[in-house]
């Protein structure tokens, strides 16, 4: 082992520890608690609730029509929004996915969330003259959004009273 190599190895291992021992971790990391079966409703062609009912699949909750919790998902809402000014170079987009989300426990049909709005946001810059990249960069964009709206409203369901 040269000692280019050991350096790097060590200053490494070095960071390493002094991170784990300041309590940092890295996002995601943690376990989500175990939901229990649930019923999707609402807008189930959207791609947020194709990723909401994926994750759940991965997480191990189950998706059954008669469940004893419902979630209903209310139909994706993205708005666009053009900063900076009408030149012709690129410019600055940001980008809002939000989704009205419901969840009611079938037994005592009691809603614990009731039509609450979650959303998430980007920033992306695109030229107006090249179309085509234009176009690839608003659905790569998108794509983000939907997964990190659909993470949202799993860690939103995590906290729901009752629900473990």
């Amino acid at each position: 082992m040269n000692r280019r190599t050991f350096l790097t190895a060590s200053i490494a291992a070095s960071a390493a520890v002094l991170l784990s021992g300041c309590g940092f971790r890295l996002r995601g990391t943690e376990a989500l608690p175990t939901l229990p079966t649930l019923a999707l409703e609402g807008d189930n062609n959207s791609a947020v609730a194709q990723q909401v009912a994926s994750r759940l699949q991965q997480l191990g909750t189950q998706v059954a029509a008669d469940a004893p919790w419902r979630v209903t998902l209310g139909t994706p809402v993205l708005t666009e929004r053009r900063l900076g000014g009408d030149g012709r170079a690129s410019r600055e987009h940001e980008l809002t996915l939000s989704v009205r989300l419901s969840v009611q426990e079938r037994a005592s049909n009691a809603y614990h969330i009731n039509n609450e709005t979650l959303s998430t946001d980007t920033r992306i810059r695109v030229s107006d003259d090249d179309l085509l990249n234009r176009e690839t960069l608003m659905m790569e964009a998108e794509q983000t959004l939907a997964r990190q709206l659909s993470q949202q409203i799993i860690e939103r369901l995590t906290y729901v009273e009752g629900m473990q």
